[in-house]
């Protein structure tokens, strides 16, 4: 092992082979790339493999700059995961991705009242749209859910109890765990309950026990689970139940006591009609009393990422007065996407224009017909190459930690090989920027989260099976 260590060329030598590498990238990158493919060589040699040469190192340097020059990579889902959290969530609409380039290209009126010529407010535009389409007194915008949903507790509970169901303390991806964030937000928890049944004599029982004590309760919030969902003898208390019980304590102790609702995801439109369970959708909450309402610009919405928080204007303007609204704030291209998203809703075309609603709309005949077409045209590479392909029934995900229970039945491209392994032809389509996945042993092709047929076809047919 040490000899093959040793054997090894020094950075100094390689960069005298690698004048195409300095010419592409500069000698300061390529000299990088090649200390790295060095550090991986010498990894690999302690797990056993052979002392690469000098032409493959500067080979795998160039593959590395290569990942680094293309990123972020415009990838083609073909996982039949609607919104893919690990691929970016929502595509945007044609309209929103004009929207962004515009603001991109020159200056904007990001903090500009075009109609006084004074300074104006960051994101007034869409939130005046948030109000309009979700019946809101006021809205605010910050970056992500989490955000809004750290401001929200921050701003109107920072020192005092919050009462929330044991059953809504869920840890919804990458470690946002509701008990944390409540603690980092400085609100104090008040769990009530049982993890399966809460009734609204648990969340009256806190409220009394707890209204004598310092600071007492601010407010009380409902968590909507969003990446799972408990079955069988369960029990939870809808928002109007919790809005009525706020008003009865408020009118006793003088005190208002706000309903604060995370509802995660969040519609504008009834996922019923896609044949799927409803999701939360935020105006409900807003006619049902809630004070302030959080949800995520990014997934069911089919915007860019961003945390929205809309709802009684006393509440928000808490919210946005508040030192951590800064630090949160969303910026203009978020804005200028967001704005044209939303404005899809206010014309009554999202189904149309939004496409993440345009793929949960998707029949599976409609998919089955795209299918036939693509296996036919994919059918020479395949026989090329010993492949074989078939259509087959299945099903695909709503994805981004909504509607977990739920599938979407659709008609799957399969290929498979007598000689090469699944895995192997997953990372050979992945090399041309196609993520499908592996089901049964075949590698599948879902088309309901393909974008532009013609575009998988021909990165199919450039990938080497």
């Amino acid at each position: 092992m040490q000899e093959r260590l040793r054997r090894l060329p020094s950075v100094s030598e390689l960069l005298k082979q690698a004048g195409d590498l300095i010419a592409q990238a500069g000698y300061d990158l390529a000299k990088q790339a090649l200390q790295e493919a060095l550090t991986q060589a010498r990894t690999d040699i302690l797990d056993g493999a052979e002392t690469p040469d000098a032409d493959s190192l500067i080979r795998a340097a160039h593959d590395r700059l290569r990942a680094l020059v293309d990123y972020p990579h415009s990838l083609i889902n073909a996982t039949g995961v609607v919104i893919h959290t690990n691929l970016g969530r929502a595509p945007l609409s044609r309209a929103a991705q004009q929207a962004m380039q515009a603001v991109a290209a020159g200056y904007s009126a990001l903090e500009f009242d075009m109609h006084s010529g004074q300074r104006g407010r960051r994101g007034q535009e869409a939130e005046r749209l948030l109000c309009m389409l979700t019946g809101a007194e006021d809205a605010l915008i910050v970056n992500n859910c989490a955000a809004a949903t750290v401001l929200m507790l921050a701003a109107i509970a920072a020192g005092r109890g919050v009462v929330i169901s044991r059953g809504q303390l869920v840890e919804i991806g990458g470690g946002f765990r509701i008990p944390e964030i409540m603690a980092q937000s400085g609100a104090q928890l008040i769990e009530v309950g049982t993890t399966n049944r809460t009734r609204v004599a648990d969340y009256a029982q806190a409220l009394r026990a707890h209204a004598a004590r310092p600071g007492g309760v601010a407010a009380i919030l409902r968590v909507h689970p969003s990446n799972f969902r408990l079955r069988g003898f369960t029990q939870e208390v809808g928002i109007a139940e919790l809005v009525q019980l706020a008003r009865e304590h408020a009118e006793t102790t003088g005190e208002p006591l706000p309903v604060l609702d995370d509802i995660g995801s969040g519609a504008l439109v009834d996922t019923a009609r896609f044949g799927l369970r409803r999701e939360p959708m935020p105006q409900e909450s807003i006619r049902a009393g809630a004070a302030v309402v959080a949800f995520s610009g990014d997934k069911l919405l089919g915007g860019p990422q961003a945390g929205l928080l809309i709802g009684q204007r006393a509440w928000i303007a808490r919210c946005r007065s508040h030192p951590l609204a800064r630090a949160f704030r969303a910026d203009k291209f978020t804005l200028a996407g967001l704005t044209a998203t939303l404005l899809h809703y206010a014309r009554g075309e999202a189904e149309r224009e939004v496409p993440v609603l345009r793929m949960l709309a998707m029949s599976k005949d409609d998919i089955s017909r795209r299918a036939r077409q693509v296996m036919d045209r994919l059918a020479a590479w395949a026989d090329a190459r010993g492949l074989r392909l078939a259509l087959r029934d299945g099903h695909g995900a709503v994805g981004g930690g909504t509607l977990p229970d739920e599938s979407l039945p659709t008609t799957l491209i399969a290929i498979s090989s007598a000689t090469r392994s699944p895995h192997h032809l997953l990372a050979a389509l992945r090399q041309q920027g196609v993520i499908a996945r592996i089901d049964d042993d075949h590698v599948v092709l879902d088309l309901r989260t393909v974008l532009d047929d013609d575009a998988l076809v021909s990165a199919v047919q450039n990938s080497d099976g």
